[in-house]
């Protein structure tokens, strides 16, 4: 196995500091990405790019190659966090949640081709896409007014519709996971809760229709990811010492992948053959990569940059060549990217 952790380019002064969203300068240590912390990562197959957002409070997405190299600070992205790709990788959205829209990126020039508004106070935080739809997570507050809008990147032009979760509630901006097919389906858990819930969800067009809901994960959920083939939910909760399995019919168990304490981030492999789950410790076994069904790891990671990012802190290349981790230290939020090579073999 070969890791390569992330360096700045030396002699970019963009790589050497970041603007926050108060305008003050974030000095980056030599192994950390510019950026002052961490929202959400999504891997461009096509143009073998990674795209690594900064979170509600900075207004940037830092653009690397799949060796963790930077190639491109994209600026001017208020409280860019969730990020979802196009079907055909054209384009790159992230929710803008200290600007209230949607903007979309081209994936070759890295500039912003339209910005999309959902409206004042909404905080559109979490990203993820069914077909042509993209799906956003919104909510400001902490007071239960979360809620679930749909970009229909269809229509011409396209169209923001808010209000799409019926009558499910959600105490903030929902985190958000979807298989991309046209039917879905699309999950939404809320994290940190003491008791968390998650809601599977039919998709047709814009319009959701809530199929099984439960409390099922423990309390503290972190991280969910459904496996590209739909059959299979995973969730990692800080409650559980291991990442967990259900059915998105019904939400019937489909096993358990020993963790240790706090599974902080979990996804599924492109083929749907393996998880990667994280969680958070410090240095040793932090990262494990099993195969579905399987019972002991086929890998375990030693990070070297510090702890796992909470909350999709983990994607995988297309052709499973590659695990990308973002780790953040315990005395710093600003994130590094790890890259494992070779992560099932």
């Amino acid at each position: 196995m070969r890791r390569f952790p992330l360096r700045a380019i030396a002699g970019l002064a963009v790589a050497a500091m970041v603007i926050a969203a108060t305008g003050a300068p974030v000095q980056a240590d030599d192994d950390r990405l510019p950026l002052p912390n961490y929202g959400d990562i999504v891997v461009d197959d096509v143009h073998d790019r990674v795209f690594v957002s900064g979170g509600p409070t900075t207004n940037g997405i830092v653009v690397t190659d799949f060796s963790g190299r930077v190639k491109k600070t994209i600026t001017g992205q208020p409280g860019a966090t969730g990020l979802a790709l196009s079907a055909d990788s054209t384009t790159l959205y992230a929710a803008l949640a200290s600007g209230d829209a949607i903007s979309a990126i081209d994936t070759t020039t890295y500039a912003e081709t339209a910005r999309y508004a959902v409206g004042s106070q909404t905080c559109p935080t979490h990203l993820a896409r069914t077909g042509t739809t993209i799906w956003f997570g919104y909510g400001c507050e902490t007071d239960w007014t979360g809620k679930i809008g749909a970009l229909d990147t269809a229509a011409a032009p396209p169209v923001i519709t808010l209000d799409r979760q019926g009558d499910a509630i959600f105490q903030r901006a929902p985190l958000l996971g979807a298989v991309t097919a046209d039917a879905g389906p699309l999950v939404a858990g809320q994290l940190s809760l003491s008791l968390s819930t998650v809601r599977v969800f039919s998709v047709a067009g814009v319009e959701l229709a809530e199929g099984a809901t439960g409390d099922v994960v423990g309390s503290s959920l972190a991280d969910l990811a459904l496996s590209p083939d739909g059959a299979t939910l995973f969730t990692a909760s800080g409650s559980r010492d291991h990442a967990e399995a259900f059915a998105p019919a019904d939400l019937a168990r489909r096993g358990a992948y020993a963790t240790g304490f706090r599974p902080n981030s979990v996804t599924a492999s492109p083929d749907s053959r393996y998880l990667a789950i994280g969680r958070n410790t410090s240095g040793r076994e932090d990262v494990l990569v099993y195969e579905v069904g399987g019972i002991l790891p086929e890998k375990k990671v030693d990070l070297d940059s510090g702890e796992l990012a909470a909350t999709r802190g983990l994607a995988w290349s297309g052709d499973l060549k590659y695990l990308f981790v973002v780790t953040q230290r315990a005395t710093s939020s600003v994130p590094a990217l790890e890259v494992v090579s070779r992560p099932t073999g």
